[in-house]
């Protein structure tokens, strides 16, 4: 995304998202992200800034997964919260998900980390700020990006019904205000970061919920299993 372009983004999120790419936040956005990349490694690589929006089209949204911001570490953000590409080792917050998924519905934990096979079936992974420089987490927060998918969420809210936000840890949970509960489903928990996950993560059961929750209103349920290694 270069400072004088719009980014290239999924045609249905487009039509959601048009008037966003024209709001002056946006333009000192891409203004800051052109420095950062003349001075720094951003992550992940401008192709696959809007990789969740390629993967799950507006109207198929089922299930919206929210993630603070990228990975920052080379070779791990690909543009949807919580994954990895394949071939690179499923982080510790991953490997917790895929743990409660064990418990939950008895899915045995996949070695790879990439989620595109979720993404492709509806579920939503969104970061809250889809850019990080290398090796400094959080450092594009607080920029513009969080207005943008602020944005994103109540578009989802209001223009959609029947979909699930999990929404784990304070920062996901505070995204509630913009989610009308009465149309959605709204799963809260702590994190599944190792720091957290004992604390409430672990046994909430979310995935079954949302599933239940999508079969109640007539939607194709989640396959939460992740047997994609290596393109297989």
């Amino acid at each position: 995304m270069s400072e004088k372009s719009n980014p290239q983004i999924e045609e249905s999120w487009l039509k959601v998202l048009t008037s966003e790419f024209e709001q002056p936040y946006f333009a000192g956005l891409k203004v800051f992200l052109t420095e950062e990349k003349r001075q720094y490694a951003v992550y992940p690589p401008g192709s696959l800034i809007f990789n969740a929006f390629a993967h799950t089209p507006f109207e198929k949204v089922k299930v919206v997964i929210l993630g603070q911001d990228p990975y920052h570490g080379a070779g791990q953000a690909h543009g949807l919260s919580f994954s990895v590409p394949d071939g690179v080792k499923p982080p510790p917050s991953l490997v917790n998900m895929y743990r409660e998924i064990q418990n939950d519905l008895g899915i045995t934990p996949s070695a790879s980390g990439n989620l595109e096979c979720w993404a492709d079936q509806g579920v939503f992974l969104l970061n809250a700020t889809l850019t990080v420089r290398a090796s400094t987490a959080g450092s594009h927060q607080n920029r513009g990006w969080e207005a943008f998918t602020d944005r994103v969420i109540r578009s989802l809210s209001s223009g959609r019904e029947h979909l699930v936000f999990m929404l784990w840890g304070n920062y996901a949970r505070a995204k509630k205000t913009l989610i009308d509960t009465q149309k959605h489903l709204a799963l809260e928990a702590t994190h599944p970061s190792p720091f957290s996950a004992n604390n409430g993560f672990f046994g909430c059961r979310h995935f079954s919920k949302a599933n239940e929750y999508l079969r109640q209103h007539g939607i194709e349920p989640i396959d939460w299993s992740v047997r994609r290694i290596h393109g297989a």
